[in-house]
């Protein structure tokens, strides 16, 4: 006699044609041996989906390491070109940040041609407005999330151009690179974040490539003044991204693109009293508008536009680490533009001092379990030759065995 067990459960439709017809012992096998296929056929679309997402990711990421290294480049190229007629950066640095309101047009446009659900641009910008609360954008939050935010935007960007002016496009992109050092001491001291020793030692590494920096010139000059320029503005940079970690956390493209947005339309109207108040008091003197570089103006601020979208969105289209090498790549890339162009020849100092900041700056790369990884693929290593040695053994015995038999010593059991 054959036991029965029955379960009480959810019938679906696949249960409900076994109770009404069911099926014949020897024909189990059967439909057994039918399913299997199927069953492989979507396993092998699920690889094949995952594997395609895969390649488009890898080709997108560096897509975008293409546009991050080559805006960088060309917006520190076109500074230092400008400087020659327009030598006004806090005037380049609001004009240039002005351009982050079409942030967000260029986001829904974005949305209304990739997505089929559309909506209407009005509420779109109501819905990424959650970004400031449940209660949307207000005055009061307007000023309150966004000056903070703002000011240490401009900060940094005219504390940049300034390093731009006393030093090279090639030096100044490398100490740029040391905010990373100072985005990890901050997360660390601000945001609690895991201690690590690795990053410590890209911190110590990235500060001592600082400091040979200002040595090159015998810490005197223009250098000196252009790297502490420099420095400050990776340190206001990398406040400016712990503050946003800590503000901007929903991980949607949207609201960071309303952000962004905001952070523009708040520059363009509540800073720009500053470069007015330098144009009164003939701190920096622009000009009548007709005599302004409008050509070196607007390059400079869609450059620096493309390199700020490339970053934000890249982050949600790719792997974030293609982003940091792109910036990374920036600093061979303007020295190839120094060298070639500018004819600029770099003492052997300020040469080791790049290469330590970019590897400092490539070990802070390095992910929170990178001492599992490595140790998981040194043992992963070790057994694979342990296995070849092993193989290597056996084929050896077996030719020796082979040899001997071909030599002719057989061996003869004893009665």
């Amino acid at each position: 006699m054959m036991k029965h067990s029955t379960k009480v459960g959810p019938l679906n439709s696949y249960s409900t044609q076994v109770l009404i017809c069911p099926i014949p012992e020897g024909d189990e096998g059967s439909e057994a041996h039918g399913k299997k296929p199927a069953s492989e056929s979507s396993g092998g679309d699920t690889s094949y989906k995952s594997f395609t997402k895969t390649v488009f990711k890898v080709l997108g990421g560096l897509l975008v390491v293409l546009c991050v290294s080559s805006s960088w480049v060309g917006t520190a190229q076109l500074v230092q070109l400008t400087y020659e007629s327009f030598p006004c950066p806090l005037f380049i640095s609001w004009f240039s940040s002005s351009w982050n309101i079409f942030f967000f047009p260029l986001y829904y446009s974005g949305h209304m041609a990739t997505t089929q659900e559309k909506q209407r641009l009005i509420q779109k910008f109501r819905e990424c407005s959650r970004v400031f609360g449940e209660e949307g954008l207000t005055l009061k939050l307007f000023v309150k999330r966004t000056a903070p935010f703002s000011i240490l935007w401009t900060l940094t960007n005219y504390l940049h151009l300034l390093a731009l002016h006393k030093l090279t496009a090639t030096d100044a992109s490398a100490l740029y690179c040391c905010h990373k050092a100072f985005v990890f001491l901050l997360s660390w001291i601000i945001l609690k974040d895991r201690f690590m020793g690795i990053r410590i030692v890209a911190a110590i590494m990235s500060i001592t490539g600082i400091v040979l920096m200002a040595y090159a010139d015998g810490f005197q000059g223009d250098s000196v003044r252009g790297v502490a320029l420099a420095v400050g503005s990776a340190c206001t940079l990398a406040l400016y991204k712990v503050l946003l970690k800590m503000f901007l956390d929903s991980g949607r493209l949207g609201e960071a693109a309303h952000f962004f947005s905001t952070m523009g339309f708040f520059n363009f109207i509540f800073i720009s009293g500053v470069p007015l108040v330098l144009y009164l008091t003939h701190a920096e003197h622009c000009g009548s508008p007709s005599s302004l570089p409008w050509g070196y103006l607007c390059g400079i601020a869609a450059l620096w536009l493309v390199f700020n979208v490339s970053v934000n969105v890249g982050i949600f289209l790719t792997y974030p680490i293609l982003i940091s090498i792109g910036t990374l790549l920036s600093v061979p890339g303007n020295a190839a533009v120094d060298v070639l162009k500018h004819e600029v020849t770099f003492s052997v100092v300020r040469l080791v001092a790049t290469c330590i900041i970019c590897l400092g700056f490539l070990l802070m790369l390095l992910p929170e379990e990178w001492d599992l990884l490595t140790s998981r693929l040194l043992a992963t290593c070790a057994d694979e030759q342990a296995d070849d040695h092993g193989v290597e053994l056996t084929e050896s015995s077996v030719h020796i065995c082979s040899c001997s038999q071909a030599n002719g010593a057989v061996s003869v059991p004893l009665v």
